[in-house]
This record gives structure tokens, sequence and C-alpha cells, in this order.
């Protein structure tokens, strides 16, 4: 877990890495208001604090042909941390399972996956997830359109809470 106390700057860092992980440490730096050097030095500090864990280019799924998305909702008969980890496992060796989350409550993972076609995930389906150990149940969804997929965390919500308690 990170221990390093960020400050206003390094939010504003964070922030704005998290909107655009691809701008020059200069620019970085204009926007934060900080020279370039110690805005450098923030963000490898930020790095090794574990703030940031990567960057990323968005694709587009379906410039590649990559047509169908779908939420498998997966009840497993044991809940024994052996069992979680094992599951965890395979999710991570599929390919076609982009995120796998252990949820509370009725359903013990969702997972998001992408398919070329339904016949690939209809495949996939049926010869590996259902044919998996310790799964009970499968549910799915199939996405018909995204309204919103904004990835990490709402700095605003977090800055409102920094000045309500300030």
């Amino acid at each position: 877990m990170p221990v390093h106390k960020l400050d206003e700057i390094d939010r504003k860092i964070l922030a704005e890495l998290q909107a655009d992980g691809r701008m020059t440490n200069v620019e970085l730096a204009k926007r934060v208001g900080i020279s370039a050097p110690p805005c450098l030095r923030r963000v490898r500090t930020l790095e090794e604090a574990g703030y940031i864990t990567g960057y990323h280019a968005v694709v587009d799924a379906r410039a590649l042909h990559f047509e169908v998305q779908v939420f498998a909702m997966v009840g497993l008969q044991s809940q024994a941390e052996v069992d979680l980890s094992a599951f965890e496992a395979k999710c991570i060796e599929w390919p076609l399972v982009r995120e796998c989350h252990m949820l509370n409550g009725e359903v013990d993972f969702i997972l998001k996956c992408v398919a070329p076609d339904l016949s690939t995930f209809q495949t996939f389906l049926t010869s590996q997830l259902l044919s998996t150990p310790n799964v009970a149940s499968v549910k799915t969804s199939l996405v018909i359109r995204g309204a919103k997929d904004e990835p990490g965390v709402p700095f605003e919500v977090l800055e409102a809470r920094l000045a309500r308690n300030a």
C-alpha cells in the first residue's frame, strides 16, 4: 500500500496523468504549475510509492473487430480461499476475460469478457468457463452499448472531501 503523503501538486499530477498518460514531463509540469525537474522527481516518487502502477493505451475494441462484450456472473460451489484463488488463476489465463472481480453477495465473481463474435464467446463459455472445476453457475449479460467508461478515480470527489476536512 502507498505510504507517501500526497500534497496538492501530487494529486494534480495523478489527475493529469490519469487523463493523459502520454503527455511529456514538460507539459505535465506546466499543467501542475512547477518546473520539469521536480515534476519528474515527483512522478518517479509516485510510481515507486505505488500510486502509479502503469501506463496504458486505450484501444478501441470494435476497431479491432471485437464486437462482443459480455459480463459473466459466476457462482462457485465452494468459497474456500484455495478455491477462490484457483478460479482467479484460471481467469488470468483466459485471454477473453479482461477483468475479474470477486464480489460480496449472490454472485462470487463478475467477469468482463470481450470476443470478436458471439460464437467465439459461446465456445469459451461452454468449453472453458462452464467446465472449470468448482463453477456452479454462470449468468451472462451481453452489453448493448456503453454510456461511460472512465479510468481510475474521481479526483474532483477527493479534492472536495479534502476541502471539507481542511
